[in-house]
């Protein structure tokens, strides 16, 4: 089989700072994609002196400070990119001041681990020339990631999203744990688990139309039981169930779900 234009395009050497979840996922795609690819912790940013290409795998409060540092250490420096969904290539402004251009890629995915597989992940890229938003849609195809443009000023909505899709999830599901574990229910993760994949795949297949329940049902007996089921056994539950339960009549309003 031959391997694909993604898997060939050339790419300079990449160096990678920051040694956590993500910059550990990146740099292990892009060795077994064949790229070099080298990755540093933040401590040891001198390292980057000579180097061509530079991302920043650091938090989002740290990207200025290091991107300084990089600038220091490598005036020669050609590209600089970074690894944020809420942040622009604004903040690499101290690269963009001594001529280096600037890109982000930011992995659409949950990254529990410095060894999670990102392939296939969609992945949200920009540049500050064309050059530097070409360079980011090849890292990305790279690691066989699937590259999409988020416009700079739609950053925070688009990270927004991105949280409440996944942050949220976990947010919300351990408190359906929570509140079995208050009914004496035991084994709450294992028990949902099969409800919560189930539920996820019906929404990736059918949008909102995979909306059912009592609200879907227009059932408001059992909602008012629920709250109040809550209200006794955890009481703290009880303004994220009011809340959850507008927005899913909404939903329910809007569409036909069973």
């Amino acid at each position: 089989m031959q391997p694909s234009r993604a898997q060939t395009t050339p790419i300079p050497p990449i160096t990678l700072v920051g040694t956590g979840r993500v910059g550990g996922s990146i740099v292990r795609a892009l060795r077994a994609a064949g790229a070099d690819a080298c990755l540093i912790g933040r401590e040891e940013i001198g390292r980057t002196a000579g180097a061509e290409v530079v991302v920043l795998c650091v938090p989002d409060t740290e990207i200025e400070a290091a991107c300084e540092s990089v600038t220091v250490a490598d005036p020669a420096l050609r590209f600089i990119g970074h690894t944020s969904g809420a942040t622009t290539v604004d903040a690499l402004r101290p690269a963009a001041r001594r001529g280096a251009e600037r890109f982000s890629l930011h992995p659409l995915q949950t990254v529990p681990d410095p060894e999670t597989d990102l392939t296939g992940a969609p992945v949200a890229v920009a540049g500050s020339t064309p050059a530097a938003a070409a360079l980011a849609r090849a890292i990305a195809e790279r690691c066989q990631m699937m590259p999409f443009d988020v416009a700079e000023e739609s950053r925070a909505a688009y990270h927004a999203a991105a949280a409440i899709a996944s942050n949220f999830l976990v947010a919300l599901e351990s408190s359906a744990e929570e509140l079995l574990a208050a009914a004496g229910v035991e084994d709450g993760r294992e028990l949902l688990a099969p409800l919560v994949l189930r539920s996820a795949a019906n929404w990736a297949e059918r949008g909102a139309a995979a909306l059912t329940g009592p609200i879907a049902r227009g059932d408001e007996a059992t909602v008012a039981g629920h709250l109040a089921a809550i209200a006794e056994l955890a009481p703290e539950l009880a303004p994220l169930y009011e809340a959850l339960a507008v927005r899913t009549r909404e939903i329910a309003a809007a569409g036909e779900p069973r």
